[in-house]
């Protein structure tokens, strides 16, 4: 294991890490960590380093079955930080790509032993962001034609949160919050703390102002509440069909001032339907709490010499 230190990483793979939003130095702790969980204390692979050398490898990464990638540079730095200089990416595909079984989504080149070893690691980023884009790009394909576009939520995996946010983006969704401190959003148990949403909203307006503040809704009249208040954004949480309906209707008439995001246990069978009452966003907790791996395989396409 070569470890490569940060300011030896490939110039060009840190900068397109850091132009698609994400913060490099992050994201190579998080590969370090990861392979730390696999070589604890600086070991080596015990199975791969009692093989004899076992010469070059060419392997590709490909697709096992239809869907959207994502994390592929991410995967590249793993095999940077492992191999360091003696290995090679090529080849590889733009996160977002939309890809069919058998597509070869990019190869790797380098020391049998040194690939073996960094496999996983690399997998498993690409297969779980990729099963992040790929179900986002499923709620996308499922609003086609609608103005309601999806959300993510702050249900993501301690320590993954960018890096699945990231990849909601690579599906074409678009982010909510990344924390508590870069939104407000008032919640029924705030509602409930402060003596109603209203009282809420503002408490939170008074000490944050100009911060963009979101209230949750639990039924129309709290929602003619907010609007009343002068909230422009509101989240209608687990509402019925019918009320979502009538809550754009009440929107409309008092100015169309408001975003309205429809929440709680949305279902992709349900997307459309719930689209079609003319919200402009559905957040969806599924898309990072419990998203389906995407189904990548490393292959050899040659070993030795």
């Amino acid at each position: 294991m070569a470890r490569t230190p940060y300011d030896a990483l490939p110039a060009a793979l840190v900068d397109e890490i850091a132009a698609a939003g994400l913060d490099p130095r992050a994201v190579y702790d998080h590969v370090v960590l990861a392979f730390e969980e696999d070589l604890p204390g600086g070991a080596d692979d015990v199975t791969s380093a009692a093989m004899p050398d076992m010469g070059e490898a060419v392997a590709d990464f490909a697709a096992r079955e239809p869907g959207v990638v994502a994390g592929l540079a991410i995967a590249e730095l793993a095999f940077a930080y492992a191999l360091g200089d003696t290995v090679k990416v090529t080849g590889r595909v733009p996160d977002g790509t939309h890809v069919e079984p058998g597509d070869v989504v990019l190869t790797v080149s380098g020391p049998v032993q040194g690939v073996l070893t960094a496999e996983r690691t690399a997998l498993n980023f690409a297969s779980h962001l990729s099963g992040v884009a790929t179900a986002t790009a499923q709620w996308v394909e499922a609003l086609a034609g609608t103005r309601a576009r999806v959300l993510d939520t702050r249900k993501t995996l301690p320590g993954w949160r960018a890096l699945q946010k990231y990849a909601v983006r690579c599906g074409g969704g678009v982010n909510h919050r990344f924390s508590l401190v870069d939104r407000a959003m008032v919640k029924d148990n705030h509602a409930v703390a402060a003596g109603g949403v209203v009282a809420a909203y503002e408490a939170v307006v008074a000490a944050n102002p100009g911060l963009r503040v979101e209230v949750e809704v639990m039924d129309l009249d709290e929602l003619r509440a907010a609007l009343a208040a002068g909230c422009t954004e509101v989240l209608l949480d687990n509402m019925s069909t019918t009320d979502m309906a009538e809550a754009v209707r009440i929107n409309a008439a008092a100015g169309g001032h408001a975003t309205l995001e429809a929440s709680g246990g949305l279902t992709l069978e349900r997307a459309r339907e719930v689209a079609e009452t003319g919200v402009d966003f559905i957040s969806v907790g599924a898309l990072t709490h419990s998203v389906n791996v995407f189904d990548l395989g490393l292959d050899f396409r040659t070993t030795g010499g």
